[in-house]
């Protein structure tokens, strides 16, 4: 698409006659485009100059339209099996043709006054005026590739001190980082030690809940047989006051005297009777001590 339109725009700004001239100077002055750096440029420049196009096309312009037409003229000269192709509806393949062949006679000539009464057919020199415009314009080049060399280590020192000063607060970030990661970890090994303290210590509280819980079930069923024995004595007493009313009664209604005589079973009853007694006050008190 750009050697299209590079040729399109070419055949737009110069002549019949002038596309000619391009090809007959381009081909006389073979040994110009040497393949060493900016050579092609220069010689390039030097063409359109002596054609007075160098206001009209740039010699990357040149130079494609240039190729362009090689292109086209090997289309035509060697085309691709079964394909028809028109030279003639071409203007230019026999001029194209005739360069390509090397049936140009020889364009080039030693002295200046030939290259003025010839036109075109000599050779285009790169000597005189033309050379120190080309050194001229190279200079210039130079001094541009130069100041954007320049601009461009000014941007790369300036970057460079950004990224120096990036990486001096990142180390300063890495080291705050560092000092609060030592930190949480000794937090954390404190925070460690802590909890298994807790944990011993539930485990301690596990053991003596365990110790009471047993204690408790003992003492209860210690209670229970202590409230066992109140009754037993509770029912003890009734009997026994029970029998002291009966010993009351008897002495009351007989003599004691005869009765002692008679029968001493009773007074016997009574010494046991008052033993009893003695014996559950001192049941009663021990249980309500304990």
């Amino acid at each position: 698409h750009s050697l299209i339109s590079n040729s399109f725009l070419f055949s737009l700004s110069v002549s019949a006659n002038e596309v000619e001239d391009f090809v007959k100077l381009r081909v006389s002055n073979t040994y110009l485009f040497s393949g060493r750096r900016n050579t092609s440029m220069w010689a390039w420049r030097a063409i359109l100059k002596h054609m007075g196009l160098q206001h009209k096309m740039t010699h990357s312009q040149a130079s494609k339209k240039w190729e362009n037409m090689k292109k086209r003229y090997k289309g035509l000269k060697n085309p691709s099996d079964g394909m028809k192709v028109f030279p003639d509806a071409w203007p230019y393949f026999n001029l194209m043709d005739d360069a390509m062949e090397g049936r140009k006679v020889s364009m080039a000539t030693d002295s200046p006054p030939a290259f003025l009464a010839g036109g075109p057919e000599i050779e285009v020199s790169l000597n005189g005026d033309e050379d120190e415009e080309v050194a001229e314009e190279t200079s210039r080049e130079i001094d541009r590739a130069m100041q954007e060399m320049e601009h461009g280590r000014d941007m790369l020192d300036g970057e460079r001190q950004v990224m120096e000063r990036e990486k001096r607060v990142m180390e300063r970030e890495k080291q705050v980082v560092e000092r609060e990661r030592q930190v949480l970890q000794r937090e954390r090994a404190a925070l460690d030690r802590d909890v298994a303290a807790l944990d011993r210590d539930r485990a301690s509280l596990e053991r003596e809940r365990a110790t009471m819980e047993r204690e408790k079930a003992v003492m209860e069923r210690e209670r229970a047989l202590v409230e066992k024995d109140r009754d037993v004595v509770s029912r003890d007493r009734l009997a026994l006051e029970r029998e002291k009313a009966q010993l009351d009664r008897l002495s009351t209604t007989s003599e004691r005297t005869e009765e002692v005589t008679e029968d001493g079973s009773s007074a016997k009853d009574s010494v046991v009777t008052d033993r009893k007694e003695q014996f559950l006050n001192l049941f009663e008190k021990l249980i309500e001590n304990f």
